[in-house]
């Protein structure tokens, strides 16, 4: 069958007139298309339609689109008072609520009305799309079009394919999409789809950090900030989303891939939803809010006080070069001697392992031991590690050595992978394993990510950037030490890390 989405007269209708539906009606009418606007309360339409005629004349008053631009989008959305009423559309999308028998029996209802080449699309964010499209006698041109709010600022369509999806539908969402001014992704009927799916490794590994006493929320987020360079660190994200929002979604992703220990949620987040610790909309998460600003803890200062001289963990020659160039620079004396003097400071650079075991390791004094975390370099936030016994004199010194050049230092206890090294290890290890399963095409699930969730890279450009042999240390490292599959290498990462190839590239 041919569909043509560029035609002129392209009509949609939207059955839902709330954030989501008047949001998509907003981008439709920008790009040209004609918008059917219905919903069941009564004054819901009329209230959609006011709300984006003032979005459009903002648009004019910020000399975003000029006013006969703007007139002409108003002009092209109308209210439907009834379903039968968009029987002459082309495209139906739903932006209901969230509850698959509402969906399937809405869809039912249209079947009964549109003409048969009409797309019925979905704006689901969790339910399949298969079970959706299981209601309709012909399940072959239903699909999914999830977009995100606020939609005409999220510049991201996931457009999903169920089982039995035809590839005209989805081909013709992919064009709309571009019409409206956004990019369209393909993604397969998986829990999650893309962006909530990929989204499983940032907040579910901090939690479960925080939740071993690693360190605290305040602190994660600095390092995710400032050291990865995240514009939010989890926690802080966690709370803008909401807990109430947030929580189901982890706890569904897990559940939809039956106890998948990737996906594995925390008791945390359980917790403190029970507690009513929502996030910033109710004032209180994990952080308190005062007029609409998290309240974070202060950092206690550096000490000064510097270590005699230093060993550094000789087992990596250029990491080893760049922590004594601040040693040396901080004018304390590098111990260059096989094994580190008795008063000396011993430096070690674990990838992947804990203080604790690369101390025993390499035959080390643990009371007398930091790890430092050099995944990311070394100029911005560090992260020192201490061991179960470190003495907090050694401690106190290392803090001094690297913080005398004014660059910020985290402390943390013993974690096999630190902090960053095991949020991101996590986040490209999920990406590759959805590029194995063949949720989306790799360039896809990196678009989606970046454009869907504002990660600096995409896990697989980032796994790419870091080395696919470092992160798969990382991982092996970990399962070697938890014991967890939840750290199990995807096989998309082992081979091309074996091969030296880009985590980028598509099956041949």
């Amino acid at each position: 069958m041919t569909f043509d989405a560029n035609r002129a007269d392209l009509t949609i209708g939207i059955v839902g007139a709330g954030a989501m539906g008047r949001g998509i009606a907003q981008i439709a009418i920008a790009g040209g298309m004609t918008v059917l606007l219905h919903d069941t309360r009564d004054g819901a339409a009329d209230e959609a339609i006011a709300f984006v005629g003032g979005m459009l004349a903002r648009a004019v008053e910020k000399g975003k689109m000029d006013k006969a631009a703007a007139d002409a989008a108003a002009s092209r959305m109308k209210k439907a008072e009834a379903l039968v009423n968009l029987a002459t559309c082309h495209v139906i999308i739903e932006a209901i609520v969230e509850d698959l028998d509402v969906k399937k029996g809405l869809l039912r209802d249209l079947e009964g009305i549109v003409s048969g080449d009409c797309i019925l699309a979905s704006n689901t964010s969790s339910l399949s799309v298969t079970a959706i499209a299981a209601a309709c006698d012909r399940p072959e041109r239903v699909a999914g079009f999830h977009f995100f709010n606020p939609v005409p600022l999220m510049k991201l369509v996931e457009v999903i394919k169920g089982v039995l999806t035809d590839e005209w539908a989805a081909d013709a969402l992919h064009t709309i999409a571009g019409r409206m001014g956004h990019t369209a992704v393909r993604a397969a009927d998986t829990p999650g789809f893309i962006v909530n799916h990929a989204g499983r490794g940032y907040g579910t590994e901090a939690l479960r950090i925080v939740g071993e006493s690693v360190t605290n929320f305040a602190t994660v987020d600095r390092i995710m900030r400032e050291t990865a360079g995240f514009r939010m660190g989890p926690f802080e994200l966690l709370d803008l989303t909401a807990l109430d929002v947030s929580h189901p979604v982890m706890e569904s992703i897990y559940h939809q891939y039956y106890e998948e220990p990737r996906y594995r949620p925390s008791p945390i987040t359980r917790q403190r939803l029970a507690a009513g610790l929502v996030g910033r909309k109710t004032g209180r998460g994990f952080y308190s809010y005062e007029n609409g600003k998290a309240v974070t803890p202060a950092e206690s200062p550096a000490p000064t006080q510097m270590p005699d001289s230093v060993w550094i963990d000789p087992t990596n020659p250029e990491t080893r070069e760049a922590i004594a160039a601040i040693v040396t620079k901080a004018g304390v004396p590098v111990d260059d001697e096989a094994q580190p003097g008795g008063r000396s400071l011993c430096i070690v650079l674990p990838l992947g392992k804990d203080a604790t075991t690369t101390t025993m390791d390499l035959g080390l004094d643990p009371q007398r031991t930091v790890g430092v975390d050099t995944l990311f370099g070394l100029d911005r936030r560090r992260t020192l590690m201490k061991t179960p016994v470190t003495d907090p004199t050694m401690l106190a010194s290392a803090h001094a050595l690297l913080a005398a050049d004014g660059t910020a230092v985290s402390i943390i206890s013993d974690s096999a992978g630190f902090v960053a090294q095991r949020i991101i290890a996590t986040i490209v290890n999920i990406a590759c394993d959805m590029a194995q399963q063949g949720v989306a095409e790799p360039a896809d699930i990196d678009r989606a990510v970046t454009l869907g969730l504002g990660y600096p890279k995409g896990p697989l450009a980032w796994g790419d950037a870091l080395g696919a042999d470092r992160i798969l240390a990382i991982l092996d490292a970990m399962v070697a030490f938890y014991g967890d599959p939840r750290y199990r290498a995807s096989p998309w990462l082992k081979r091309r890390a074996i091969i030296g190839v880009s985590l980028l590239s598509p099956e041949s």
